[in-house]
């Protein structure tokens, strides 16, 4: 696979510059139009991104239990290149790491003292529902939207030999087109997508970084700091970068799970034990028995509820399926050689139950410390740390958790370089490093205008302006996958009937 630097990588990369010079020298500006655009799609296709997300849920599953999961990525014979423990903690890792240590308090806090979607707040009921559509938000839904792109991808990639570029896995259904001005285009809009849904998430680690140090150290919760932790990350991960998938990305993912996996048994050991596993274990059942009904819930005719559904389902949604493309082709990178039964239940299922347990950790630790009220009215990035340091071993475990933020940090940017390369030199799998490094100034650049025009706000309406467009693109990438499995079943089945006959042809003519 050529390596060589397409127009798709010119015309990208002077859209995210014009974006960037935007922001700086317009930031009010810029504020307005993504506060615009983000209110009117949150308002008026609310419904729209529900419908989508739980379609993406109805056909990961569909797939699974269908004859299509017998099917491998890849060839028949091919084994996978990465250990399961190895694959788990990369698809982690590139997923939601920085999302989950920025929300694993804060958002069960919101909903039980501030804010729940229907029960009274401070309430039994508002518990229950703080840790249920906090799984709701971060499970099943959230891993099937990655699912959807990263099994397309993997598929046409390494069944097809398809380049690994979004607009090649639509080749079903446009044919030829995906080599031309369409396929371009559909290419850009799953780059810009990328570029905004990792410049969020970079943004959520400055600030929660910055939050840690202000909240133990003193150090000013400014913008000026955090454009120095971007700084000084941006640094290491283009090292990262610099040192290949295999080894920097794998090693940073073990060390990300070495750093989580301290940080939660530390909270599970000293935290309130009984009753997180005892909670856990009730709101799993009823987020089980309920999650129909969220799929769909919109409360079209109470403003105060709707209101709710959009600030946090519908950013949620938009949310993943703007960082969709840049972990749908980082999770189809890694997972060569598995089934497809094997790696939807494995995408789906196991970060989903981890989720689930982190924010029953650290969100029961904080609702039933006496003090809860005041913990959620600290700033967002702060509330992890002010839990933490109610606790025994509090400071050691708020070190830990800066460390593992600043890891997530640099795997979420390092494994995104990787990803835009790849897409901006034809589906390259050793995109030039030069084309890696311009991607880790680009993202890092995003994130420090984003911040700078609105900060927390300012992100969440980039990010739901973003993924609006790429939303329909995945919509054709289902419809072309289907397709596509369809053709390559019905072919061997055709193949496995005459190979059948084939050797009852032959067993009559030696009986003869």
């Amino acid at each position: 696979m050529s390596n060589k630097v397409t127009l798709v990588f010119w015309i990208s990369i002077a859209i995210s510059a014009l974006s960037v010079i935007w922001g700086t020298t317009a930031p009010d500006n810029l504020k307005l139009v993504t506060k615009t655009v983000r209110d009117y799609i949150s308002v008026h296709f609310g419904w729209y991104y529900l419908l989508v997300v739980t379609l993406f849920v109805i056909f990961c599953i569909f797939v699974i239990i269908s004859p299509f999961g017998k099917l491998k990525l890849g060839k028949p014979d091919e084994s996978p290149d990465y250990s399961l423990p190895t694959w788990f903690a990369m698809l982690f890792s590139a997923g939601m790491g920085i999302g989950l240590v920025f929300w694993g308090v804060a958002e069960p806090l919101h909903h039980y003292v501030k804010n729940a979607p229907t029960a009274e707040a401070g309430t039994t009921g508002a518990l229950k529902e703080s840790l249920k559509f906090t799984y709701f938000h971060w499970g099943i839904h959230a891993w099937a939207i990655y699912a959807m792109v990263a099994l397309s991808l993997a598929y046409f990639k390494f069944r097809r030999g398809a380049p690994g570029l979004v607009s090649a896995t639509l080749y079903p259904i446009l044919g030829e087109k995906v080599r031309g001005p369409i396929g371009k285009a559909i290419d850009i809009i799953a780059i810009f997508a990328t570029v905004v849904g990792v410049a969020t998430t970079l943004g959520f680690g400055a600030t929660q970084i910055n939050g840690g140090l202000s909240y133990l150290l003193d150090i000013p919760n400014t913008f000026w700091v955090q454009l120095v932790i971007i700084g000084v990350v941006t640094v290491l991960f283009m090292f990262s970068a610099y040192t290949g998938l295999s080894k920097g990305i794998k090693y940073l993912s073990n060390a990300n799970m070495f750093l989580a996996l301290i940080l939660f048994a530390g909270m599970l050991i000293i935290g309130p034990t009984l009753v997180i596993m005892n909670v856990f274990t009730d709101t799993i059942g009823q987020y089980l028995r309920d999650v129909s009904s969220m799929s769909f819930r919109l409360a079209p005719f109470d403003d105060d509820k709707s209101s709710w559904i959009q600030g946090w389902t519908v950013f949620y949604w938009a949310w993943w399926i703007a960082w969709s493309p840049f972990v749908g082709i980082f999770i189809a990178r890694v997972s060569r050689g598995r089934t497809i039964r094997e790696f939807l239940i494995g995408v789906l299922v196991v970060p989903s139950l981890v989720s689930f347990l982190w924010f029953s950790v650290f969100g029961m630790s904080a609702i039933e410390l006496d003090n809860a009220k005041e913990i959620a009215n600290l700033a967002t990035e702060k509330q992890l740390f002010g839990t933490l340091m109610e606790y025994p071993l509090g400071t050691i475990l708020s070190i830990v958790a800066l460390c593992l933020i600043g890891t997530f940090f640099i795997t979420s940017a390092d494994s995104a370089t990787f990803v835009l390369g790849m897409q901006t030199t034809n589906g390259s799998l050793n995109p030039p490093k030069t084309v890696k490094f311009s991607w880790g100034l680009a993202q890092a650049s995003m994130a420090a205008i984003l911040l700078y025009t609105g900060g927390l706000q300012g992100l969440q309406n980039a990010l739901i302006s973003a993924a609006f467009p790429f939303s329909i693109i995945m919509l054709l990438m289902m419809y072309s996958l289907y397709k596509a499995l369809n053709e390559d079943r019905l072919k061997l089945k055709q193949d496995k009937k005459a190979r059948k006959n084939a050797q009852q042809s032959e067993g009559s003519s030696t009986s003869m």
